[in-house]
Parts: C-alpha cells; sequence; structure tokens
C-alpha cells in the first residue's frame, strides 16, 4: 500500500482535466431526507478548497434543487474562475402525475439544458449526460440533439449514463459519446465484463456512481438501520431481508481489513474502484468535511495486488447488487 499526490486525470477523449474524486450531489436534492442547506454548500466548499475540480449534478435531483444548491455554493468560482471547475449535469428524465418517467425526446432535453443552465447560473455545461436510456426515442434523435447543443455552445461535451456497451455503440452511431457515468462498487462489479473494457477501446471516460453501495460501504449500516423518511433505501430491497444480512457480514470483514491497512473503510471501497484501469474517476457525496477529506484521500491510496486479491477473497460469500434499483427507477 501507497500513497501518491491527488493528481488531475483527463477524461477518455474530452480535454477535461479532473480530480479523481468527483463531488456528487444526489444526496442534495431530496432523495435521501432532510438535510441542512448550509451544511451541504460548506461540504461542496470545502472539496474545492481539498482540490477538487469536478461536481457532478443532475436535474433530476430535486428537479432543480441539486442545481440551485451547487450554483450558490460554488458561486465566486463560476463567476470568476469559471475554467477551473468542471459542471457535469443529466437530464432526460421528467416528472409526471403518474411518477418519474424516462423522457430523452429532443424538445425535453433542450427545455432541460435550459433549464439546467439557469439553475446553476452559468452559460455552458462541460458536461451533458443522458440519465438513462430511453426506449422510446431513438439514440439517433437523441444524439443529434444534443450535437445541435454542442453547435450552440450549451454543451461541451455528451456523455450517458446508466448505458451498456450496445446502447453506447448506437448512440455513437450519430456523434461521439465520450464519457459513461455507470453504478460501481464491490457488491455491483457486472461493468467488468464488457462495458469498461468497451470504454476502454474507445476512450471514453468513465465517472462511476456509488462506490460505497450508498451507505453500505461506509459501515454506517445495522441490520436495524431505519432509513428517514424520503430515503429511496428505506423502500430498496437490497436494504432489507436475508441478502442484507449476508453483506453486513461481508462489510464487517472489510472494516477489519481497512484497519489493518490504517484506512477506513470508506477510503478502501472508493480506493478499490479507482485501482480499475478503466475508471477515471469516482463520484462521492459528502455532508461535512471529515467525509469528503476522507474520499479526497481515498484518491491517494495505491492498493497492492495482494490487497486486491485479499479484497476479492473477502468479497467471495457477498450476494452481488444489480438492476435498475440504486435510483429504484423503472425500466
Amino acid at each position: 500500500m501507497t500513497t501518491e499526490t491527488l493528481e488531475h486525470v483527463r477524461l477518455g477523449m474530452t480535454e477535461l482535466s479532473v480530480s479523481p474524486i468527483a463531488f456528487g450531489t444526489w444526496e442534495l436534492g431530496g432523495e435521501w431526507g432532510s438535510f441542512d442547506e448550509e451544511k451541504g454548500i460548506e461540504a461542496i466548499r470545502n472539496a474545492r478548497e481539498l482540490g477538487v475540480n469536478f461536481f457532478d449534478t443532475a436535474q433530476g435531483y430535486g428537479f432543480g434543487a441539486s442545481e440551485r444548491l451547487l450554483g450558490r455554493a460554488l458561486r465566486d468560482d463560476l463567476d470568476n474562475r469559471r475554467d477551473e471547475v468542471v459542471i457535469a449535469t443529466k437530464g432526460g428524465l421528467r416528472m409526471t402525475g403518474d411518477g418519474l418517467v424516462r423522457d430523452a425526446s429532443p424538445e425535453w432535453l433542450r427545455s432541460g439544458v435550459d433549464s439546467s443552465l439557469e439553475a446553476l447560473g452559468i452559460e455552458h455545461l462541460d458536461l451533458y449526460q443522458v440519465h438513462w436510456p430511453d426506449p422510446k426515442v431513438p439514440f439517433a434523435e437523441t444524439a443529434g440533439a444534443l450535437q445541435e447543443l454542442v453547435d450552440a455552445g450549451k454543451i461541451r461535451h455528451v456523455g450517458v449514463s446508466n448505458f451498456d456497451a450496445q446502447q453506447i455503440a448506437e448512440f455513437a452511431t450519430t456523434r461521439p459519446v465520450e464519457t459513461l457515468q455507470p453504478p460501481y462498487h464491490l457488491f455491483r462489479r457486472e461493468i467488468e465484463q464488457d462495458i469498461l473494457p468497451y470504454c476502454a477501446v474507445h476512450d471514453i471516460g468513465v465517472l462511476v456512481y456509488g462506490p460505497l453501495a450508498h451507505g453500505l460501504l461506509t459501515g454506517a449500516l445495522r441490520e436495524d438501520t431505519e432509513f428517514a423518511a424520503g430515503d429511496w433505501r428505506g423502500s430498496a430491497p437490497f436494504f432489507k431481508g436475508e441478502d442484507y444480512r449476508r453483506n453486513l457480514v461481508v462489510v464487517g470483514e472489510l472494516e477489519r481489513f481497512a484497519q489493518e491497512l490504517g484506512v477506513s473503510l470508506s477510503r478502501l471501497a472508493i480506493a478499490w474502484t479507482l485501482a480499475n484501469a478503466a475508471v477515471d474517476v469516482a463520484i462521492v457525496g459528502a455532508r461535512s468535511r471529515a467525509h469528503i477529506e476522507d474520499s479526497v484521500a481515498a484518491a491517494r491510496l495505491v492498493l497492492s495486488d495482494t490487497e486486491l486479491e485479499r479484497i476479492d477473497r473477502i468479497m467471495r460469500d457477498a450476494v452481488p447488487i444489480a438492476g435498475p434499483a440504486p435510483e429504484m427507477m423503472p425500466d
């Protein structure tokens, strides 16, 4: 185990130079229960002080709530040092009377980009990502609309989130997919089979979300943990039942190994995602300075082959997490 300085990386085929830790703002949109907005702003500013220059949000995180908060927190940077911060957001989700639906139609994406720009208080988005594949809209239409927005100067780079390799390839026949944002953590590794190799071959930047398995890999959850009202995890199937209990045992073993290394479980879990050569960035959320400090330290933690093999042995008893459940997103 060795440590290195926090150096920026090139995000795939883009010219964007980003910190390997991105501050994710999903927690600040209201889907994780109530929170203190001022503490959220403080955590974002702490991240900047610690060298984080990459911030990921989405229109769907509270439909403007998360983006507005991020804009407030970074107002000085956005107004005076715009080229020093990289802002990524996502679109393609729409709230209806029947709930959340996928909508990657050109009309909704154009509207979404304008809404995101207004909420953030900026003139262009560094990276715009299609939040989920929309089976009702041909990828060519979505890609064409986003290229028009690039040509108009409203967005600079185009990525996708939660797409598989075949969907990326189909999208790319109209315009290149520059980045991918997939879920990836110790309990969810299916992207190692096809998606990560595809991205590596095609120089697609990969920024993974959920490296802490939505709290499971922090060591803070217990069998009797009760989630706050409004926290989506309260109805998630993998936070209850026998599989959850089995995974808590695995988490305990991982935590003991982290203690042997002299690091937190969270730091170990984030460092593990970055140990994959196909992964450029790990997106982490934080509500306190201590949390973001630990995440930034994970980018400096280099795990040896022996340590990675030890982690694999511990994970043999784990129950994998899969499906669109991380956001309780309908198919």
